[in-house]
């Protein structure tokens, strides 16, 4: 997401003209004064406010902590690439270190979209930490299929946050993004979590394959993309890459990648320098309708439905057949056909797994052994 100068307004002149109306207001009404208390009341009230034992101190203390915790690990990348005849092509977005067992140092996980101009001259991409230091990668993976990138940095003994498990968030849950809206940078933001498993987005992110995201009510604006979604224990369980905006900014429709994603895709970029999917070798019906449902005899639009099985894959060997519907893959409930996409690419290649199939008004159960997606294959 582009930055854009953001409207700065000065209330101070009407600030000082609405107190003054309101001051004549209660001398010419001193019923207005009704809610005013004694020097004594208020004294006592300023020694409980001092005391700071209310539950929203309490909150307000755990999330001044959280942001001290989360924020030296938050990273501005600007990203920068010369055109010849035509002048620079700028991206600025937001970044966070992390670490992995898979491979001992301190890389950055940010979106590809921040970064993906400058990935064949890395030189063009500058990553300004939260003391002010200004650092270059040495090494960049990317992956457009979850908008997913690495950077190597050649650094030790930088703060990193902790990895969390996105599979536990539950919706309602208290999370913060922080990041640099706007190219203002370590800002932070507190919002909960809307929604789960939001799948074919619209806009940059309708090319990406492994769409799952969290969807968090968050103020996430143009420079937060690739910045950190946290929860209350101030661990790492998505990173920021999308709005649903009408205007460009922010209206309370933030969405991102959860971290459970997030780390298989970078310890996959770390390991082998790429992200090995498996793949089923189907076509899916992407508008299946509850019509279609109930001429298949089920009672609710739910699955995957299957409209043709390519030949010499993982499916056809298994005896997938046009009209089934996938209800389960791995024991887990199938929503949509994306559901199943994302469930299938992220498992790992030469497993064998189970999947349940309704065919002529039965559940059938059959084991697929996953291979590695070709190039060019869908689902």
């Amino acid at each position: 997401m582009r930055p854009v100068r953001p409207s700065v307004m000065c209330f101070g002149l009407a600030l000082s003209f609405c107190a003054g109306v309101a001051l004549n207001s209660a001398l010419v009404h001193p019923s207005a004064q009704a809610d005013s208390v004694s020097k004594s009341a208020s004294d006592d009230i300023l020694k409980e406010l001092d005391a700071g034992g209310s539950s929203l101190a309490e909150t307000s203390r755990v999330m001044a902590k959280i942001a001290k915790v989360v924020t030296p690990s938050v990273v501005h990348i600007q990203s920068v690439k010369q055109i010849p005849g035509r002048g620079k092509l700028e991206e600025t977005g937001s970044g966070v270190i992390i670490t992995t067992p898979k491979r001992p140092g301190f890389y950055v996980v940010t979106n590809r979209h921040v970064i993906k101009n400058s990935l064949q001259e890395m030189s063009g991409i500058a990553i300004q930490m939260h003391d002010g230091r200004v650092l270059k990668p040495v090494r960049a993976w990317d992956d457009r299929y979850s908008d997913v990138a690495v950077l190597e940095l050649a650094a030790s003994d930088l703060p990193h946050l902790r990895w969390g498990d996105s599979d536990k968030l539950e919706i309602g849950n208290v999370v913060l993004t922080c990041g640099s809206p706007f190219g203002l940078s370590q800002s932070v933001t507190m919002g909960i979590i809307s929604a789960r498993g939001r799948r074919a987005l619209k806009g940059q992110n309708s090319g990406v394959l492994n769409q799952d995201f969290l969807q968090t009510d968050a103020a996430i604006n143009p420079g937060n993309s690739g910045g950190p979604l946290v929860d209350l224990q101030g661990r790492l369980v998505g990173i920021n890459t999308a709005i649903a905006s009408t205007h460009g900014g922010n209206e309370g429709i933030g969405f991102s990648i959860p971290s459970n994603l997030v780390r298989i895709v970078a310890e996959q970029l770390l390991e082998y320098g790429e992200v090995r999917r498996a793949y089923l070798g189907v076509k899916l019906d992407d508008e299946f309708s509850f019509d279609k449902a109930q001429q298949l005899n089920l009672a609710r639009v739910r699955g995957a439905r299957v409209l043709e099985v390519y030949p010499n894959t993982p499916a056809q060997k298994a005896r997938l057949q046009y009209n089934d519907v996938v209800m389960q893959f791995d024991g887990k409930e199938i929503v949509d056909e994306s559901h199943l996409i994302n469930l299938v690419s992220l498992s790992p290649v030469g497993r064998k797994v189970e999947v349940m199939v309704w065919r002529n008004a039965e559940v059938m159960k059959l084991i697929v052994d996953l291979t590695g997606r070709p190039s060019g294959t869908a689902e």
